[in-house]
């Protein structure tokens, strides 16, 4: 399809007519004479779609970026897909087929070692995890920093692939401080606690990870908006927990149950309609926690 490139640029040769552009050969070319200007042109356009001026705007025509979740690294190449040539003619019924055996024998060729096939598995579990727990991008390349750290130091073998991948998924949760529990990355990834607990110890012992204190107030955001409860107490409930950090109750107690028995004094105090129920089947945890951690908490900060 031919377009013109503006009414100012006038053939060279006759001076007449205007030079057109055909957006499939790249050529540049009078509407008169019928004179090629110029045989290539660069696209000067991006090469993928986008559905804002601030999503086109942040984007270069650049490739995707280098992420440690792709097996590769995102640094191989394949071959178009697309059965045309360099001018965007179609190819013949014998190189198509020569082509075709070419792709193949590419894609064999990038997960050729034992290596390369792990990280295809793990990263495509990894890659449904991130969906179904909502998980940011952050999260996901910790994750496959601490699987790749794993399997240069031969944790993976003789042990299941999954559960290692939910073991570093779980660390990197820790690590960045970010709210899912391990019965979330059980239950996303279909594996039992115990055994996704014993390669969390592992990675802990072998890679000599240091993981920070989980912060109960980082809870009280994800169970209320479960829980549907009211933003004066959430800040009520971070208030509680303010103060019992301070006295040092919260030292050795399961976070998401400090966080829900802080919530649940709150609605008492604010005389929100909750029961200990709805609050433990939002936060995850038994009704004899939060009773345990609400009479804690109340005794200890004399509400």
């Amino acid at each position: 399809m031919a377009q013109s490139v503006g009414s100012s640029d006038r053939c060279q040769r006759c001076n007449k007519g205007a030079i057109l552009t055909d957006s499939n050969t790249g050529e540049m070319f009078c509407s008169k004479c019928g004179f090629v200007a110029t045989d290539r042109v660069e696209q000067e356009g991006p090469e993928w779609r986008s559905f804002s001026k601030e999503e086109g705007d942040s984007r270069t025509r650049t490739g995707t970026p280098t992420s440690l979740a792709m097996h590769d690294m995102g640094l191989a190449t394949i071959i178009n897909p697309q059965n045309k040539d360099a001018t965007g003619k179609p190819l013949s019924a014998s190189m198509k087929s020569t082509i075709e055996r070419l792709r193949t024998w590419d894609n064999r060729s990038q997960v050729h070692e034992p290596v390369d096939r792990n990280f295809r598995q793990a990263f495509s579990e990894l890659d449904r995890l991130k969906t179904k727990l909502a998980l940011s991008d952050a999260v996901i390349e910790k994750t496959a920093y601490i699987y790749r750290k794993a399997l240069d130091k031969g944790l993976v073998r003789g042990r299941s692939i999954p559960g290692l991948i939910a073991a570093s998924l779980y660390a990197a949760c820790r690590n960045t401080e970010t709210p899912r529990t391990l019965t979330d990355v059980a239950n996303g990834i279909n594996i039992k606690r115990k055994d996704i607990a014993r390669c969390y110890r592992l990675l802990l012992r072998e890679l000599d990870l240091k993981m920070p204190v989980v912060n109960p107030i980082k809870c009280i955001s994800r169970i209320s908006s479960i829980a549907a409860l009211s933003e004066k107490t959430k800040r009520k409930a971070v208030e509680i927990l303010d103060q019992a950090t301070k006295i040092e109750l919260s030292a050795g107690k399961d976070p998401m149950g400090l966080a829900a028995a802080a919530l649940y004094l709150s609605c008492v105090i604010n005389g929100e309609n909750k029961t200990q129920k709805d609050i433990a089947v939002a936060a995850g945890v038994t009704e004899v926690t939060i009773r345990n951690r609400y009479k804690g908490l109340k005794e200890a900060l004399e509400l």
